[in-house]
């Protein structure tokens, strides 16, 4: 029989204590390392994997979600966890909630670089036909790089000796460690948020190992990236060094040094190409010219030669007008001789006609005058109108019907009371 005076909790209770003494285990300044097994994903969204010891047998059981974990996860790599404990209960079963993995060790992270690089070309992040042209003459750079670091003076230095009078916009961050993708991602937003925002954005660090560019493989910078309104120039450590951002960028540049190249043109090659072009549009131009020239004296010759001929015309044409003169002017001193002769005859016609053509218009002035409807009048007549037409039979009209009668002076309006055919 069990002792008297113990605490007697249902399985419920007793796993809430337990749980409440687990939460006061400080979560966030303990970071478990281990090896991944058996690891599954369930509905795309839970994340179940066991962390194993890598060096005593014993593991723990870890739960996730998709939300939370961006990095892809697979059997075998070696990470580093950070979660809180809590026994479920429903199932009995004591587990680990990760509120973050990161990997661990060059195996681990190539692990999780190559899976990570194949789910973003599958997505499409890496396509050629999404890549931006950037500039050749920018006035304004965005720089996200640490300003401790031997990029950023190796940046500065390049683009200065090269082209300068450009502004640029530095946002320093950590390039690597625990604060390096926050930064980062905080810069992007800040560069694309800025109302003047610059041309084009170099995210450049020195070289390192696959841990020390991790920063530059994490999907959120990747997509960072992707998502930028600006066009990205991504200088990431040697030649020989390759991030996810590289190939995310719409332009990539081997190194920081390299990056400063690409984004600015150098003042010696443009010179060089200003020279060039002005020689070359100097010869083209005294080419032109030449070709003008002879185009201006074949033309001046043909001009000449037009001219010529048609002088010719003219003198041809001046001397049959000469002619013809002469014989007008004989013809019209001939003329006038015949006028002087016949001058009384045409005189005597012409008064014979005009009296003939006086007394004519008289008769006619006189007929005109004898139809004139005034006159008419005049003589005691009067025009009867109805509905403003002249009445000419009086059995067209009806008892009542209104009539207009114009007299020589003057006009009235009446009825009709009577009619007589």
């Amino acid at each position: 029989m069990l002792e008297e005076g113990r605490k007697i909790l249902t399985v419920g209770d007793y796993l809430t204590l337990v749980n409440d003494s687990l939460a006061l285990i400080p979560s966030e300044s303990i970071v478990v390392v281990g090896e991944i097994v058996d690891h599954r994903v369930s509905q795309s969204k839970w994340i179940n994997f066991d962390l194993k010891d890598e060096e005593k047998d014993a593991k723990i059981s870890c739960f996730a979600t998709v939300f939370k974990v961006k990095t892809p996860l697979e059997d075998g790599m070696r990470v580093q966890v950070v979660g809180y404990p809590k026994v479920y209960e429903r199932f009995g079963k004591f587990s680990l909630n990760v509120e973050a993995v990161e990997p661990v060790g060059e195996g681990a992270l190539a692990k999780a670089y190559a899976l990570l690089k194949k789910k973003l070309e599958a997505e499409g992040l890496f396509a050629q036909d999404r890549k931006r042209e950037i500039p050749r003459f920018p006035s304004r750079i965005g720089l996200i790089t640490s300003s401790e670091a031997a990029a950023y003076g190796d940046f500065l230095r390049i683009l200065n000796n090269r082209w300068g009078g450009v502004e640029v916009v530095h946002v320093p961050v950590h390039v690597q460690g625990q604060y390096a993708v926050g930064e980062i991602l905080g810069a992007f937003e800040q560069l694309n948020a800025l109302q003047e925002r610059p041309e084009v954005i170099v995210l450049t660090r020195g070289g390192g190992s696959l841990e020390d560019l991790h920063a530059f493989n994490d999907e959120a910078v990747a997509r960072a990236v992707f998502q930028s309104d600006v066009p990205v120039v991504v200088g990431v450590g040697h030649e020989r060094d390759e991030s996810l951002c590289d190939f995310v960028a719409d332009v990539r540049a081997s190194t920081p040094s390299n990056a400063a190249e690409i984004v600015v043109p150098d003042r010696r090659e443009i010179l060089r190409d200003v020279e060039l072009s002005a020689q070359r549009m100097e010869d083209v131009l005294t080419m032109e010219l030449e070709r003008r020239e002879r185009a201006v004296e074949r033309a001046v010759s043909a001009l000449g030669q037009f001219i010529e001929l048609r002088m010719q015309d003219v003198r041809l044409t001046i001397e049959r007008l000469s002619h013809a003169f002469d014989r007008f002017r004989l013809s019209l001193v001939a003329t006038r001789q015949h006028i002087e002769r016949n001058q009384e005859v045409i005189s005597h016609a012409f008064l014979s006609v005009f009296e003939r053509l006086k007394q004519g218009t008289a008769s006619l002035i006189r007929l005109f005058e004898s139809f004139d409807v005034q006159r008419v009048l005049e003589r005691g007549y009067s025009i009867v109108r109805s509905g403003g037409s002249s009445v000419r039979d009086a059995s067209k009209l009806a008892t009542g019907q209104s009539l207009q009668i114009q007299l020589a002076r003057g006009s009235v309006t009446s009825e009709v009371t009577d009619i007589e055919s």
